[in-house]
């Protein structure tokens, strides 16, 4: 049967398909987006079908499904998907719904399991999708093998796992070979998932993205961020004062010595970064008095002042690495102006809680600055609703990752759009 999007219906989206376009064919660079794009319903359903529906998504990390039959799941909109560890180490993701009537396999977030088995019918898949049984009520020409679970494409780099919702995702290659790279440097495969939590921020999830984006107001906002953490973007931020500048080239040159990567790269465009910065100088991890949170270190060996690794990967996580424990983050839209985002620290899978860590101490950081972002970004997301509400400049030194950010999803939006010449985005 041919799909429903094969028919001649008329588009609910297509107004603002066009309104979208040609808005952002006019849109002046540097500054914020207009006010339906982080609030209007159908301008959110345009963001999930042309960004979350078909751009890689980080799911989560290969540590958290370390053997046979462990699953994690995650909802993409209206998309669940589950991902599971099958045969001979393979990783495979599939949409997380029943080839009989649809019903969700997995109803949890993570678990082990011998096969992924329906919980309304009994339908019963294999690991790697195949349908094993189905009763025998199902007729004479009904056949096993045309109804194995739907897949969804996977690559898992470094240690990450994305997926893409797309019958085409974008080429991953340059994601992969970066990541590789950075992470080769820490023990990814015997990593463990110490603390996980998840909050709801009543926000556009581009305005969680923006606040990520700057440390403009980390001085302001930030009191237990900043013991450790320098409010500086990266090791080539404007504002880097000559103490920072001299601290960076320090570093730098302990870290070559060491074979530690740490220059600044971009893959797919903006669509990813990773730099390794210093830390605040004496603090060694991101905790209240910056010493060490665990004693097994994240690394092959054993350094424990490794700086800050950060990971960006749009349109949905950020990630600092330490030489200690790393702080992945995970964005997911739940609707125009609801944000799920969710932090999971990772620690040595030989380090044991309350001997070599405290869970408290570990996550006491991010947890306090994770509350602190959610009231500004909901703060934000109030007064943009706001009839007074009008696109404001971003500053080029301090928000320079934010008009990058903006940018990107200007240009991937259009992309995706398949947008004519006539719209094509402005550079600047």
């Amino acid at each position: 049967m041919e799909p429903i999007a094969h028919l001649n219906l008329e588009d609910p989206l297509g107004d603002a398909r066009r309104f979208a376009l040609e808005t952002m064919s006019h849109h002046p660079y540097g500054f914020s987006l207009p006010q339906p794009f982080y609030n209007d319903e159908r301008l959110f359903q345009l963001d999930m079908q042309t960004i979350f529906e078909r751009e890689w998504i980080f799911a989560g990390m290969s540590c958290e499904i370390p053997a046979k039959g462990n699953f994690i799941t995650l909802d993409i909109g209206h998309n669940p998907v589950v991902i599971v560890r099958g045969d001979g180490d393979a990783i495979h993701a599939f949409h997380n719904t029943c080839r009989h009537r649809g019903s969700r396999l997995c109803s949890t977030e993570k678990g082990k399991l011998a096969k992924l088995v329906c919980p309304y019918h009994q339908w019963t898949y294999e690991l790697d999708g195949r349908l094993l049984f189905a009763g025998t009520e199902m007729g004479e020409d009904f056949r096993l093998e045309d109804y194995g679970l739907a897949p969804v494409a996977l690559t898992e780099a470094g240690g990450y796992l994305f997926v893409s919702l797309a019958e085409n995702p974008p080429d991953v290659s340059d994601l992969k070979a970066i990541f590789d790279s950075y992470l080769s440097f820490y023990d990814m495969a015997n990593l463990k998932v110490a603390v996980t939590t998840t909050i709801e921020e009543q926000a556009n999830w581009k305005l969680v993205l923006e606040n990520n984006r700057e440390c403009y107001h980390c001085n302001g906002s930030h009191p237990e961020l900043i013991k450790s953490l320098y409010e500086f973007d990266d090791t080539e931020d404007p504002r880097a004062t000559p103490e920072y500048r001299s601290l960076v080239a320090r570093k730098q040159q302990e870290w070559d010595g060491l074979g530690i990567p740490w220059k600044m790269s971009w893959a797919g465009g903006k669509r990813n970064r990773l730099t390794r910065t210093p830390l605040v100088e004496g603090t060694v991890s991101m905790t209240m008095d910056g010493r060490a949170a665990c004693r097994r270190p994240l690394t092959h060996q054993g350094i424990e002042d490794m700086g800050s690794l950060r990971i960006l990967h749009l349109p949905n996580s950020w990630n600092h690495f330490v030489g200690d424990h790393a702080a992945v983050f995970r964005v997911l839209p739940l609707g125009p102006q609801r944000t799920q985002v969710t932090t999971k620290w990772l620690v040595h899978k030989d380090a044991v809680e309350g001997v070599d860590y405290d869970v408290e101490n570990l996550s006491r950081v991010w947890d306090a600055t994770n509350a602190q972002d959610r009231r500004l970004a909901e703060e934000n997301q109030r007064g943009i609703n706001s009839l007074a509400y009008r696109p404001g400049p971003y500053s080029p030194t301090y928000e320079y990752g934010v008009i990058d950010f903006i940018d990107w999803y200007r240009t991937t939006l259009a992309a995706n759009l398949g947008s004519s010449p006539a719209l094509s985005l402005a550079s600047g």
